[in-house]
């Protein structure tokens, strides 16, 4: 079975995807295919996991380099990990918003840092796809690759086979089960919608529903002020959801559009909604391991397997084991109330025949409205990152929630040119192409309206909008 890693430069990401396949039972020989475009990183990787499978004796084998074609050639499976742009470009996103006001924390999802890192990304997971159908035609394809919905989205057309995969789930079921005192492995659920966004439209116990428990759990100010924006969605819209308060933040228009939003919301350290944090932690991280070797003094050690999907997918498919778990892909009516063409996140059942979505029905009227408000803007971001037609990412960014809660759409428009100028080198579908200038509003001392005839009757009812 061969394994292409594309994007491996990811350290400790690819590290524990690797240690994690290695440990599935039975799966016989494993040739890991590490690609990146440099092997500064891979080269690491490989050194550790060397030492790894040398000292268990585990039947595989690790290869690095940086054509993508040597990788995906005959693999089995691939699993992408990639960033365009690296924290040059994701200043860019975070920083040239910051400017016109549009405060984020993460801006990989959606808001303009998710929007543009669509950009750049999506042209290049779709070359992806053409070469994974002429060179592995029959491979799965785990996507890791933020913004996922987009992604993802933007690959439904490929003819490959590919699932999204994401951790929010697992780890919000961790963060609930610690809330109420359950044993994870003993909570029912459901959950669905779409990347960053999914809700608990079932949790519960021996069959006993648990939200009466964890509602009145946060109304307590020490479980609310964990979880201030997620918390106060759940109060509002009635489910709890997969998204952290730094992520969910960026993602409404409640939060982050003026300072009593973000002194009220947003005052947590880190991520929990503090300006910018994942950039000033990149840029961090960059300073402490340049040229350093992150896995030098790693523990030449199997732990146990991660809660990252990817693995257990693979083991499913290869050993025919049925793996229920909640996956991106094409909605095509699986929840009703989303468009068929979108992204959703489902549950989704892996076994020895593939992957197989499960019908969810309707979520809430309320939660599926929420999660189209994103749904539209992730719709044009696809649209404008196919088409390089700028006009379209004006659009995105004007149906973004948080930048349209912050800016008119004149700020939007130049906010748009200013970042496709500064971005231009990841964006060549552009082909230096900007959204069309339009003049200022401005109404010269003097103006005279101009009085057009109108029967009065009528012009009152156009008026008061009773036409």
């Amino acid at each position: 079975m061969k394994v292409a890693i594309i994007g491996a430069g990811s350290l400790v990401f690819c590290k524990t995807l690797m240690l994690d396949t290695m440990q599935i039972p039975g799966i016989g020989h494993v040739e890991f295919t590490l690609m990146a475009p440099s092997t500064r990183n891979t080269s690491c990787v490989k050194r550790f996991a060397d030492q790894v499978i040398a000292k268990y004796k585990i039947d595989a084998e690790v290869k690095i380099t940086t054509s993508r074609e040597e990788a995906l050639d005959g693999a089995d499976y691939v699993i992408a990990t990639l960033k365009i742009g690296g924290l040059r470009a994701y200043e860019y996103d975070v920083e040239i918003p910051l400017k016109y006001g549009v405060d984020q924390c993460i801006g990989d999802t959606l808001a303009p840092g998710g929007i543009f890192r669509s950009l750049r990304t999506i042209p290049v997971m779709r070359a992806l796809a053409e070469d994974m159908r002429r060179l592995c035609p029959d491979a799965i394809l785990l996507n890791y690759v933020n913004p996922m919905a987009t992604v993802c989205w933007s690959m439904f057309d490929s003819g490959i086979q590919l699932v999204g995969l994401c951790h929010g789930v697992q780890t919000t079921m961790l963060l609930v089960s610690g809330y109420l005192g359950i044993p994870q492995d003993e909570i029912d659920f459901t959950c669905a919608g779409i990347n960053h966004m999914g809700w608990f439209t079932r949790l519960e116990h021996k069959k006993q529903d648990l939200y009466p428990r964890l509602r009145k759990l946060f109304e307590a100010p020490e479980y609310y002020c964990n979880e201030k924006v997620r918390g106060e969605v759940f109060r509002q819209f009635g489910y709890f959801m997969t998204e952290s308060t730094g992520h969910l933040s960026e993602y409404l228009p409640y939060f982050r559009k003026n300072e009593l939003g973000m002194d009220t919301y947003c005052d947590e350290p880190d991520f929990g909604g503090e300006t910018a944090a994942c950039v000033k932690w990149s840029r961090i991280l960059e300073a402490k391991y340049k040229n350093v070797d992150m896995l030098a003094n790693e523990p030449i050690e199997l732990p146990p397997r991660s809660i990252e999907y990817g693995s257990y997918i693979i083991e499913a498919v290869e050993c025919n084991r049925m793996f229920k778990f909640n996956g991106n892909l094409k909605n095509n009516g699986m929840i009703q109330n989303l468009p068929d063409d979108c992204c959703a996140e489902m549950p989704v059942i892996a076994d020895g025949t593939g992957l197989h979505p499960t019908f969810v029905g309707r979520l809430p009227e309320q939660c599926a409205a929420l999660n189209l408000t994103n749904v539209n803007v992730q719709r044009l971001t696809v649209e404008a990152a196919i088409t390089g037609n700028p006009e379209a990412v004006v659009w995105a960014l004007a149906l973004d929630p948080l930048t349209s809660a912050k800016l008119t759409l004149a700020e939007i428009r130049e906010l748009a040119t200013e970042m496709l100028l500064a971005e231009a080198e990841w964006l060549p579908q552009f082909k230096g192409r900007l959204p069309r200038s339009t003049p200022k509003v401005v109404e010269p001392a003097g103006t005279v309206r101009v009085d057009v005839p109108m029967d009065p009757a009528l012009a009152i009812s156009v008026r008061f909008g009773q036409l």
